[in-house]
């Protein structure tokens, strides 16, 4: 019985996982993305996301830990290098798993995962976004709305005038005016 055990064994032995993660893992750190089924790219974040928070450490014992699990020498120094530089600030979360569809051969669901600070057209596009600012629903006041407008920028002007209900001009009143279904109705 698996009782408790919430691990996806991925129908592989203990040792099989074990590498078939190892190298995954690896093959993520030095490619920044790889593209592998559902079910296993999720158990591949479960793996990878404590060595990369082991990383921002840079000390002797987290090496030879993150190299117990890797056991690749080159993917070790890309971690504690460049990966490690560009997460130093994240608190968490350093990979995105992205749906794919399915497989043409087996219908597996298919997912890329990537690490989410070497993406680069997305830093782009969110970088030429304005940050969203929350506001209340009760409908406070929005910060810079009453900002001064520049002189060179001055609002085009409308072709129409506004006209307030107060100055609207009053249209005279009659006793019984026809409606268009001709009804008589008192305004």
């Amino acid at each position: 019985m698996r009782h408790g055990k919430k691990d996806n064994h991925l129908g592989r032995t203990a040792s099989h996982r074990k590498a078939m993660l190892s190298n995954m893992a690896s093959s993520l750190i030095i490619h920044k993305r790889i593209e592998t089924t559902l079910a296993k790219a999720k158990e591949l974040r479960k793996y990878v996301e404590p060595l990369l928070t082991r990383a921002k450490d840079d000390s002797t014992h987290n090496r030879r830990i993150v190299f117990s699990y890797l056991n690749d020498k080159e993917s070790t120094k890309e971690l504690f290098g460049t990966v490690s530089d560009k997460i130093a600030d994240r608190p968490g979360g350093y990979t995105r798993i992205i749906k794919l569809g399915t497989r043409l051969g087996d219908a597996a669901e298919v997912a890329l995962i990537e690490l989410v600070d070497f993406n680069d057209a997305l830093l782009l596009a969110n970088a030429d976004k304005p940050a969203k600012t929350r506001r209340s629903r009760r409908g406070g006041k929005k910060e810079g709305s009453a900002a001064p407008v520049a002189a060179s920028e001055e609002k085009p002007k409308a072709d129409f005038t506004l006209v307030a209900e107060d100055e609207q001009p009053e249209t005279p009143k009659t006793e019984s005016a026809e409606s268009p279904e001709g009804e008589k109705t008192e305004e």
